[in-house]
């Protein structure tokens, strides 16, 4: 199959957080990485960070014209060449009460985390297939396993999920390997920023939403911080991607972090309802009806 330890790679993503960490491990490895931002001042940074092989790559992955754009950018470098790797890590947060959730919030969600990561590989597919190359999507352990007021998140990493083990096999016979990433808790800014989101929108809930919702809510950001606290390093999911890229036999899925092995062990061993009851005690969200 797959497997190479040279070549081009483009990395969506890349201005922070793991995006930025497979960037520079892959540069420093001799890849030749186009680092996907969308601010110059990422892109400047990034440059300043790695070598001259370094390739800063203007993407917005819910633009299909910026994609159109970045893949033809990537074409006439790479040439007859291709791409040996396509690591798609572009994604956002969000999420709340179901309940009162804006739709266009939610489609947001969906467009950048999901539909993005479809419509850049479809750009990139005929520059993997010169190479032979291997897609690594980034989803997570919140791919398996769903919690209170991050639906849109858990719904897009299913998604990503899905997406990977159909488009394995669809891509078998071109000799491309596909495989998904499943961190746990991660020590980037999109925890930090979660329970910051999560306080405002207990603020801002309209009266009956706050009301119903604003206690768990509170409790939801006090968790997001405390996940924050105990990330491991997206380094050590950038070598879980470098790896998948260099193996000639990369696993279909990569657990990345105690936490999401655990996890994922038990939500496979115990029975449902148990394990709803686990995951209620770990978050220890008020339970109590409020009053009409």
């Amino acid at each position: 199959m797959a497997g190479n330890e040279s070549g081009a790679v483009v990395v969506t993503g890349a201005s922070t957080g793991i995006g930025r960490a497979t960037t520079l491990l892959l540069d420093r490895n001799g890849y030749r990485v186009f680092a996907g931002v969308r601010k110059d001042e990422d892109a400047e940074s990034l440059s300043r960070a790695a070598s001259n092989r370094l390739t800063p790559l203007k993407i917005d992955v819910a633009e299909q014209r910026s994609i159109s754009d970045a893949k033809q950018e990537v074409q006439d470098a790479a040439g007859d060449q291709g791409l040996v790797g396509l690591v798609n890590n572009a994604g956002v947060g969000g999420g709340g009460p179901i309940e009162f959730m804006d739709l266009d919030e939610i489609r947001n969600v969906l467009e950048v985390n999901l539909v993005g990561q479809i419509a850049v590989t479809q750009a990139f597919l005929p520059l993997l297939r010169r190479a032979k190359g291997t897609i690594v999507f980034i989803a997570s352990i919140g791919g398996r396993i769903a919690t209170p007021f991050l639906s849109p998140y858990n719904m897009s990493k299913f998604g990503v999920e899905a997406l990977g083990e159909s488009l394995r096999h669809e891509l078998q016979p071109w000799e491309i390997d596909v495989a998904v990433v499943e961190p746990g808790s991660i020590d980037t800014a999109i925890w930090a920023k979660g329970a910051e989101q999560a306080g405002e929108q207990a603020e801002g809930l309209p009266e009956d939403a706050g009301r119903l919702y604003g206690a768990q809510l509170a409790r939801f950001g006090e968790v997001l911080q405390e996940t924050a606290s105990r990330g491991i390093s997206p380094d050590k999911v950038a070598e879980v991607i470098q790896k998948a890229i260099r193996s000639d036999k990369p696993r279909h899925r990569y657990l990345v972090g105690t936490d999401a092995k655990v996890a994922a062990r038990l939500k496979g061993t115990v029975p449902d309802r148990t394990f709803s009851k686990l995951i209620g005690r770990q978050l220890k969200m008020p339970t109590d009806v409020p009053p009409e």
